[in-house]
């Protein structure tokens, strides 16, 4: 008797979108199919998936215990969000090889649909980050009598959405600070920076406004900037590694001695990044706006806005409340830098939650820039 052979093991979604891209929340209804294809007749034991959903954080450090003794400290950590398995064919067994039970799978193609649902409580958002990430899977196990098992795991990507139209979120974001330069006995005028924007919510493809104004009482030639920083952080046996990387950047004019410098609403624009995760308790990716004065042979003058990424954007006309309308208001008067009324349709976001291109462009970004260097301005 000829044995057959398998020839593919694969793993489907039912994807309800045209891209046919996989990507669900909290509660949703992961299902799929193992497709499995085999030349001939084969005898299987079981066919089994397992689901799982996890954060892991992971570095290490070295150490020193003497002059001549140095060892590595590792740290690790994992939250697990879910954890599911089942069989399609067979029982639970396969570590015997007798003929008792078996399955016989005919030549040609066959389906075995699967079916799990996700958490309802938070899960956090898919990530690839330095030191870590926050993976979704599923992996399908064909076991047969006698030989090694085939196994196969697909990923496919949840998103925790953040809803940007909170008021803690439309909330103005302000600061000033003042420095001044001292060159042994000699003190020259103060470098002065006041910098605003209309909120702390935003959603990747969005272009932050930024009003500012750089005063160069000084005796050096200075330049104002603009960044946008992702923050990664990672926790495990008490230590915390972290990783900042630059996002976006400008440049303004070169300041002279006594010139001054205002921003009426420059623009910068926002990259596909990934979500802010914040209520995972070992990975937190956070974003911030740092406008700042580049000061040759000084350390800069800075100022940090916290920003959120978000994955629902800016509601349509009406969303907001008066009362967020009102703060806003009041807020924006400050320093005479008042933001202009803009038209509604710059403010208006087709879509209340993110496309599948952003989805699949926020991924292409993080995977790009998991291994390169963290930036500075």
């Amino acid at each position: 008797m000829v044995l057959g052979k398998v020839k593919s093991l694969t793993i489907s979604f039912d994807c309800l979108n045209d891209s046919n891209v996989p990507v669900y929340s909290s509660g949703d209804t992961v299902s799929g199919r193992v497709n499995l294809e085999v030349t001939g007749e084969i005898r299987v034991k079981s066919l089994k998936i397992h689901a799982r959903g996890h954060a892991k954080v992971r570095w290490t450090e070295s150490r020193n215990a003497g002059s001549n003794t140095a060892y590595t400290q590792n740290y690790t950590e994992e939250v697990e969000y879910f954890n599911h398995k089942d069989i399609l064919i067979g029982h639970e067994r396969d570590d015997d090889n007798s003929e008792e039970g078996l399955h016989t799978i005919h030549s040609g193609r066959h389906e075995y649909a699967f079916s799990f649902e996700l958490p309802q409580t938070p899960l956090a958002t898919s990530f690839e980050g330095r030191h870590g990430s926050v993976r979704y899977w599923v992996k399908a196990e064909l076991h047969r009598p006698w030989l090694l098992p085939v196994k196969l795991k697909k990923e496919f990507t949840v998103f925790e959405h953040i809803d940007i139209n909170t008021p803690s979120l439309l909330s103005p974001q302000a600061g000033t600070k003042e420095k001044t330069l001292c060159c042994w006995f000699c003190t020259s005028g103060p470098i002065s920076l006041s910098a605003k924007i209309e909120r702390k919510g935003y959603t990747p493809g969005e272009s932050i406004q930024i009003f500012a104004e750089i005063e160069n009482c000084s005796s050096r030639m200075v330049v104002p900037k603009a960044a946008i920083y992702q923050t990664q952080a990672f926790y495990a046996k008490g230590k915390m590694k972290e990783v900042k990387q630059l996002v976006a950047s400008l440049r303004g004019e070169s300041l002279s001695s006594g010139k001054t410098e205002t921003w009426n609403g420059k623009v910068l624009k926002i990259p596909p990044v990934s979500p802010s995760i914040l209520d995972c308790s070992i990975i937190r990716v956070e974003y911030s706006l740092m406008v700042y004065v580049d000061i040759p042979g000084a350390m800069d003058l800075f100022l940090n806005l916290p920003l959120v990424i978000g994955t629902i954007p800016l509601h349509p006309f009406g969303s907001r409340t008066s009362s967020v309308s009102s703060q806003c208001s009041m807020n924006m008067n400050w320093l005479g830098l008042t933001l202009p009324e803009r038209p509604e349709e710059l403010v208006v976001r087709t879509a209340c939650t993110f496309s599948l291109q952003h989805l699949l462009a926020m991924q292409k970004w993080s995977q790009r820039n998991r291994d390169s260097p963290a930036l500075h301005p």
